[in-house]
């Protein structure tokens, strides 16, 4: 027998192999971070203007268009308006896939490391 199983074990004393899977877990954690270090404060205000971006350039172009055809053909209805709120709609579908898309991707990223012991604290 190994002996860890001849010893009696303490209340809050842990076995070698949680100790394995916890000091895994750090590892796996320590790499991920390497991994992404280059996604710092201003990565994220990047995303966050990709975001906007991605709402505001529809929204822009469908507006331009919408001037044109109402300089060009006038009519009882405002296209300007129209295409106004139209692009603004493309734009938020637009941006509420590109935030769900990387949403699944984190959640995947944190499904494949290993669990942690609650109790853990580093």
């Amino acid at each position: 027998m190994t002996e860890d199983k001849q010893k009696p074990q303490r209340p809050g004393e842990k076995s070698r192999e949680e100790l394995r899977r916890l000091l895994a877990a750090k590892q796996a954690r320590k790499l991920r971070a390497r991994g992404q270090r280059d996604h710092n404060a201003w990565f994220g205000l990047g995303m966050f203007g990709l975001v906007g971006w991605s709402v505001a350039i529809p929204a822009v172009a469908l507006t331009a268009l919408g001037v044109w055809i109402d300089a060009h053909h006038a009519g009882p209805y405002s296209w300007t308006l129209m295409l106004l709120v139209i692009g603004v709609g493309l734009g938020c579908v637009n941006a509420w896939f590109w935030v769900s898309r990387e949403r699944r991707d984190i959640e995947a990223e944190r499904r494949e490391l290993p669990k942690e012991d609650e109790n853990d604290t580093d």
